[in-house]
């Protein structure tokens, strides 16, 4: 039996960020990658009979980061406690977590769209560590199938945020724009690298639909573990279709824990969906509770400068860019900075147009960075306004820019070096346009005709017998005037 209902999404995601630091959350193993397993490890981490956990005082503060630029408030005493359960990457058989005092709570995150803004309220910023890494054996690296399994501990004690949001995204691809966003800053805030690819950043997605119009919940699922935006968002968009067909056909969605295979497009259930007191939460009795003192945390606060939606937020409003060039020059603090400085000094939009344009096509293939080349913003600025007062035509400026980065000179001497400066001179170019009318006498006669076609056919003509120096507005000025 169906039912005509129209469903609407309903999506919260939590995050865990790895954060930045040299040593894991409660020993002093050093933190790794890709080295060869099992190499940082102790007995902290190994959980040997009688050792004690030493939180790490760097992840305290990036957790504080991490909450005040998500607009938390931080609360003044935060616990740690006791998540316990067995699973061979856990050695303790619990993992360190925060449970119901969490470092951060009831903040929030505006995530710009070309549409408007979506504000992602945040539930909570809490802190924990990572468990270790269990490799399956098998062709296809998955636990189906694997004929062993091996874990390396090397990960094991990692200093963990996990950001939980309120259930407030109603698309995947909301969900994906969210994820970008938030890792956009926890960047360049210097809380984490959120290299997907490394696992630094991984993102869970529980996802419910319910009738249009109604304000009540409906039973959630978790996609577990998505290392990618696309397949965050290709992920959700096969639950919301799973979810929506049982719906409409009358059947019921259970609670449960699903994987997404991105190669086949396919979910699988792992196991029903955990509640906290599964769990059996309780207070780590060897770590003392986290009371930050008020200063400090202001004094972080106050450090955290213009964070990244709002600097494009700024310049969409005040410097009239575009969503899509605010989203690619906020990709890095530095670049950022660097349009800046640039649009300092010219027209913002043209700014955006070289840097997002010509700059970065001529350094696609050189390893460096815009801020990091010979184009300083003083040099792009002066080839930008030499462009736009028709001293040289936009080819002649990819000339001129090339130029500049492999030698650092000047716009202007380059253009007077190589002769690039257009022809404006009036009588000069047009005698050269008198010449081409006569050498064109049938053309001409055309355009006089009312052939406007033709305009761009004597602009060339121009161009051609100039060597490109002619001003083409000029130049098509005077054959206007010649063929009125």
């Amino acid at each position: 039996m169906s039912t005509a209902l129209a469903l609407e999404p309903v999506i919260g995601i939590e995050i865990h960020v790895q954060l930045a630091t040299r040593t894991k959350m409660f020993c002093r193993c050093s933190l790794s990658f890709g080295d060869p397993p099992n190499t940082h490890t102790c007995p902290v981490c190994l959980a040997h009979p009688g050792v004690l956990p030493v939180v790490n005082a760097e992840a305290i503060r990036l957790g504080i980061v991490a909450a005040l630029a998500l607009g938390c408030e931080i609360a003044p005493r935060s616990v740690f406690h006791r998540k316990n359960y067995f699973y061979p990457d856990l050695p303790k058989a619990y993992q360190i977590s925060q449970y119901d005092e969490p470092l951060g709570v009831d903040g929030h995150f505006s995530v710009l769209r070309p549409e408007g803004e979506l504000e992602v309220g945040i539930t909570r910023v809490h802190l924990e560590e990572d468990a270790a890494k269990l490799l399956h054996l098998s062709s296809g690296g998955r636990r189906a199938g694997a004929e062993q399994s091996v874990v390396d501990f090397n990960r094991g004690g990692t200093p963990l945020a996990e950001i939980v949001t309120e259930p407030d995204l109603r698309s995947a691809a909301d969900a994906a724009e969210f994820l970008k966003q938030l890792r956009q800053t926890m960047r360049q805030l210097g809380v984490s690298d959120c290299n997907m690819e490394e696992g630094s950043m991984r993102a869970d997605a529980n996802v419910s639909v319910r009738p249009v119009g109604s304000t009540g919940l409906g039973t959630k699922t978790e996609l577990k573990n998505m290392n990618s935006f696309r397949f965050l968002e290709r992920g959700i968009e096969a639950e919301i279709a799973r979810q929506t067909a049982l719906v409409e056909a009358g059947e019921r969605v259970v609670q449960e824990t699903l994987h997404f295979d991105p190669s086949t497009a396919e979910l699988h259930s792992l196991r029903s969906k955990e509640e906290a007191h599964d769990y059996r939460y309780f207070p780590e009795p060897d770590l003392v509770p986290v009371v930050p003192a008020r200063g400090w945390v202001e004094e972080i606060r106050s450090s955290l400068g213009e964070l990244p939606v709002d600097r494009r937020r700024r310049w969409m409003s005040e410097l009239g860019i575009s969503y899509e060039d605010a989203e690619v020059l906020s990709e890095t603090t530095e670049l950022g900075t660097y349009f800046e400085d640039v649009a300092d000094r010219v027209d913002a939009q043209s700014a955006a147009n070289w840097i997002r344009g010509e700059l970065r096509s001529q350094l696609k293939d050189s390893g460096v960075a815009p801020w990091e080349s010979k184009a300083t913003p003083e040099r792009l600025a002066e080839l930008i306004q030499l462009v736009a007062d028709d001293q040289i035509g936009s080819s002649a400026g990819q000339e001129v820019l090339s130029e500049v980065l492999a030698s650092g000179l000047p716009p202007a001497e380059i253009v007077d070096e190589r002769g690039l400066r257009q022809i404006q001179d009036a009588d000069a170019l047009g005698a050269i346009v008198d010449q081409i009318l006569a050498d064109n006498p049938k053309e001409a006669e055309q355009l006089r005709g009312g052939k406007q076609k033709l305009i761009g056919f004597f602009v060339g003509q121009v161009m051609k017998e100039t060597k490109g120096s002619a001003d083409p507005k000029k130049a098509q000025e005077l054959i206007r005037e010649r063929t009125d």
